[in-house]
């Protein structure tokens, strides 16, 4: 990729950013992979990490990641995540142009719609909240940041899944708390869906093979899915 050792920064969080990594630190790069810290405890990674954002009091994200980019002389700067982070890979962006770091992107691509997928794409998770019908049955495949929002829906019963424990309590009115990464196989996940009578399944498009599953236990299932294709 290069022809000389480089100083790399990845913006992170999924299996290909790792695995991008572990290639550029074998082949002599110094590397860094920045990762937002939502996960308490995240997978090991090649190189060096840095957890967290880039915004600082008054400076926003952008501007805080050109300033790391230049403080720490990167040569290179590659966006490596999620397809649903638009607004990391928009500070990656503009840090870039601010600093002269060149950019590459490599974002994982979004899940694409089969055609007996029954997909309800929203851009927000407040449009997310807006369309499940009155006394649905929902399971949540959301990070515990993005739970909040659904308190008001006192009318919902939602079956939460999350990797961590969360810090605080869950402030929904009714609901079932299941600790766990996402099953990598359709029948463990239709078993799970099926065992709480599921009618409803919340999570972002986020790509990727790893928690793929549970799209494909839905359409089985014929389960309608809100998928929210933005952060």
């Amino acid at each position: 990729m290069f022809d000389s050792p480089q100083k790399i920064l990845i913006l992170g969080g999924t299996k290909e950013a790792a695995q991008l990594a572990k290639t550029l630190v074998a082949q002599g790069h110094d590397v860094t992979t920045s990762l937002a810290g939502i996960t308490n405890a995240p997978a090991p990674v090649e190189g060096k990490v840095r957890i967290g954002g880039y915004s600082k009091g008054f400076i926003s994200g952008a501007m805080g990641l050109a300033e790391y980019l230049e403080d720490e002389c990167f040569d290179q700067l590659i966006d490596a995540t999620h397809p649903f982070a638009k607004q990391i890979s928009e500070n990656a962006i503009i840090a870039a142009k601010m600093s002269s770091v060149p950019l590459e992107i490599k974002t994982r691509s979004p899940w694409l719609k089969h055609k007996n997928d029954l997909w309800i794409e929203v851009t927000s998770l407040e449009e997310a909240v807006s369309v499940i019908p009155k006394d649905a049955k929902v399971f949540l495949a959301l990070g515990s940041k993005y739970i909040d929002v659904f308190e008001s829906r006192p009318d919902v019963n939602f079956i939460v899944r999350m990797v961590d424990e969360p810090y605080l309590p869950l402030r929904l009115a009714k609901h079932k708390l299941i600790l766990g990464k996402p099953y990598t196989k359709i029948e463990q996940e239709k078993a799970l869906l099926m065992e709480h009578s599921i009618t409803y399944l919340v999570c972002r498009n986020s790509g990727g093979i790893g928690s793929y599953a549970k799209i494909e236990a839905a359409r089985e299932l014929k389960i309608p899915v809100i998928l929210i294709i933005q952060n």
